[in-house]
């Protein structure tokens, strides 16, 4: 070998006809089962090889690999892993000059071949599948770099490589359960094909480009598709954690689309392989959100949102083509609801590693998702009976829910702005318990930002609240300017949630736990101030009883008005209204319990069956109250007014009531609370006379609006420059006329007594020129 590799090296010219020498001679020898000069005429194809780096190199490893492939394709165990590990050292090589027409078609073929071996012996099957791996990857690494090289990353060579690999990662467990001792596992992981498969895979995927990664995705999915690895979901999702920790990171959300895709495609699929899809898709979403996701996160939550109604339409008709047939598949509900439980939790956990201005967007983006009640959205019913939109409404407050848990947001109108406030609070009125439940406790997470919630989750009249241990902070410039805007909307919508007769224990802890939250977050004096009051006026529901509600529903009302006003009282830290609240509270304990929480929220609540001769010492008294928070600097005036809420359009929508009778509500309360009563004109009584003639009148005056604009704007277009000019000169006058009269009544001081106003020492004082009497040019502009 000494001579021959000199001889070699001496003339490189002669390597190519060296090379096609030994190749016949090992053909031969193959052929006539010589094995021991097999193995000899490789040795010396090895060390040539390694040796040898000239121009001349194409030819020689032309011939090398025409004996590769005639050993892989032998029958003996041992010829497939000597070829393999000769191929393992030429991939290792790198070679000077470049090769434009070398193939590899066949090595990935026989090398993935090699994977997936059934030898008898399981000795030799675990040695042919890990020569079969290496090969892979000494392929890969000698075509991944080379440009020249025929393209590893096209389909038909990656629809055979990474199946390949999976087939032994798949058999990780066969391979640890085999494992003699602990001892000797160090040995083992080193003969494992799983580990080595890991390796090989990690390294291909590493090694991918922009434009590859979704050839090298495609048959990971394809392979969990055909081999049903979806449902167990281990494994599917062991293979995309390897996936996602070995691709560069800003090629995570070509993942993500991905599996979205394979989502979509799989729409018709069992309940339990979306699952799986779902749950993987958390796993590597939760990955990537470290990386760079950017613009899928919308299209991510857009994709489940739409599966999370493919699915109630599913469990509502009972098949996936909405009529059920012979050949349709029976759906089986508790599988759809595993699969939406699956897509909520993938929604609040992928949501929580979200920035928060992206989190932002996405409660938006959901809440914009939520079929509120109105004439764009009829009622649909499935094989159930119940109402398609109530489910969806469900579902995505439920997700709602999972987004808003645990958001952390400064300035609460970023976190609650209006056109998603005012989506949220006309889903608190609908008459299902259920939603306006999810509509309280999403209320409450975006408001508390300083973890106080669960301190708040039973009821109680704490004798002293500083074992509570709140974190409460000063209420922000920004909270004051929230509260300024959107406070009389809160406060209306917790008053009419109080009056709802579907009420059950778990509202009216969260009415509890919002109460005390806006006290704790968002509280400045007059906010106090209007709690009080709206608590008291709840006092009062529960007193004057005009909804007719059940005893439970008064005294749960009871309940809460005491321990709120138990929990503002020790707030404030005003003496004299604790003491008051605290008598109250003392009288009842003696008197009457049942309008204690101790005694309501209770397992078996112990009620009292006659309400209505509540003496005024059970009560708490807004005149009282007054007194002694006005005593203390707070806005007694606006204490000793009643809470009256104010009703508004949204009511039509969202309530029970016709449209008719809401309107003629509001104008009752209106007519019936305003200080100008006496000289109101009684309203006029609304029937569907009325409301018809309104409409036809409002159709008439737009078709009128309609044919003025069309003839202004044809004055414009084809009447004289003059004519304009002097149309548009006499408005101004007009204008400037009215103008000054009003000027003269407001703002002109009254006539002086003498008639004149005089300065000092006697002399007349001339008038200044109001501004709005100068003259200006006509093109001045301010």
């Amino acid at each position: 070998m000494e001579k021959l590799t000199f001889y070699a090296l001496s003339a490189p010219e002669k390597l190519d006809r060296i090379g096609a020498y030994l190749s016949e001679r090992l053909i031969r020898d193959v052929g006539r089962h010589r094995y021991g000069y097999v193995c000899i005429a490789m040795e010396a194809l090895d060390q040539l090889l390694m040796a040898c780096h000239c121009q001349s190199i194409n030819l020689f490893v032309e011939s090398f690999l025409k004996m590769v492939a005639k050993l892989l394709e032998s029958e003996k165990p041992n010829l497939q892993i000597l070829g393999t590990n000769s191929f393992v050292k030429f991939a290792n090589i790198e070679e000077d000059t470049p090769s434009y027409h070398r193939s590899y078609d066949f090595f990935v073929s026989r090398f993935s071949e090699m994977c997936h071996s059934s030898h008898d012996d399981l000795e030799i099957k675990t040695k042919i599948r890990m020569s079969g791996i290496k090969g892979l990857q000494g392929v890969v690494r000698k075509t991944v770099n080379d440009e020249l090289q025929a393209n590893i990353w096209d389909p038909q060579h990656m629809d055979k490589i990474v199946p390949s690999l999976l087939f032994n990662l798949q058999h990780v467990e066969e391979a640890e359960s085999r494992s003699p001792s602990p001892l000797q596992a160090p040995e083992k992981e080193k003969e494992n094909p799983a580990e080595l498969a890991e390796r090989c895979l990690r390294e291909l995927l590493g090694r991918a480009a922009f434009g590859n990664i979704k050839n090298a995705i495609k048959p990971v999915l394809i392979h969990l598709d055909n081999h049903s690895l979806w449902e167990p979901k281990v494994f599917a999702t062991r293979c995309f954690k390897i996936i996602m920790y070995s691709i560069q990171p800003q090629h995570s959300h070509l993942v993500i689309q991905q599996l979205l895709s394979h989502l979509d495609a799989n729409s018709r699929s069992a309940a339990t392989v979306r699952a799986g899809i779902v749950e993987v898709l958390s796993e590597a979403a939760i990955i990537a959100a470290t990386g760079s996701v950017g613009p899928t996160v919308l299209e991510m939550f857009n994709t489940l949102l739409r599966q999370l109604r493919l699915s109630i339409d599913y469990a509502l008709t009972g098949s996936y083509d909405g009529a059920v047939s012979l050949g349709s598949k029976i759906i089986k509900e508790h599988e759809e609801c595993m699969f939406q439980e699956a897509v909520i939790k993938t929604i609040g956990s992928f949501a929580s590693t979200l920035p928060t201005y992206q989190r932002s967007e996405v409660i938006l983006f959901i809440m914009s998702k939520v079929p509120l009640p109105s004439v764009h959205h009829p009622v649909e019913t499935g094989r159930t009976g119940e109402n398609r939109n109530r489910l969806t409404q469900i579902m995505l407050l439920k997700s709602l829910l999972q987004v808003s848990t645990g958001f952390q947001c400064n300035n609460m109108m970023s976190a609650l702005p209006s056109n998603f406030l005012d989506r949220l609070l006309s889903t608190a009125l609908m008459e299902d318990a259920e939603i306006r439940l999810f509509v309280l406790e999403i209320l409450i997470s975006f408001i508390d930002r300083h973890g106080n919630r669960h301190k708040f989750s039973t009821i109680s009249t704490l004798g002293d609240i500083s074992v509570l241990k709140l974190k409460v902070d000063k209420c922000s410039r920004q909270d004051t300017v929230f509260m300024k805007k959107h406070s009389q909307q809160l406060y209306r919508h917790i008053y009419l949630s109080c009056k709802e007769e579907t009420n059950i224990q778990k509202h009216y802890e969260a009415l509890y736990g919002l109460l005390a939250l806006i006290s704790i977050e968002l509280a400045n004096e007059e906010v106090v101030v209007d709690l009080i009051r709206l608590v008291l006026a709840v006092q009062d529901v529960a007193q004057v009883n005009e909804e007719n509600l059940p005893t439970y529903n008064r005294c749960a009302l009871y309940a809460l008005g005491a321990a709120y006003l138990n929990l503002i009282s020790q707030l404030t830290t005003v003496p004299a209204f604790c003491q008051h609240i605290h008598e109250v509270i003392e009288t009842r304990k003696k008197e009457a319990p049942y309008m204690l929480p101790e005694d309501v929220f209770v397992e078996k609540p112990r009620l009292s069956q006659n309400l209505d001769g509540v003496v005024i010492e059970f009560l708490f008294r807004q005149s009282k109250i007054s007194e002694v928070l006005g005593g203390s600097g707070y806005n007694s005036d606006r204490l000793c007014l009643p809470y009256i809420p104010q009703l508004t359009d949204e009511d039509r929508l969202s309530k029970r009531k016709s449209i008719g009778e809401t309107i003629s509500l509001q104008v009752e309360v209106e007519s019936r609370n305003s200080p100008e009563k006496e000289e109101r004109v009684p309203a006029e009584e609304i029937t569907y006379e009325t409301l018809k003639k309104a409409i036809v009148d409002s159709v008439a005056v737009e078709e009128q609006e309609r044919e003025r604009q069309r003839q202004v704007v044809e004055k414009f277009q084809k009447a004289p420059f003059e004519e304009i000019a002097a149309h548009c000169g006499a408005r101004a006058s007009l204008l400037q006329s009215k103008l000054n009269q009003i000027f003269e009544i407001t703002i002109r001081p009254p006539p002086s007594p003498s008639g004149t106003i005089s300065a000092a020492y006697g002399q007349p004082q001339n008038h200044s020129i109001p501004v709005y009497e100068m003259k200006f040019p006509d093109l001045c502009v301010y």
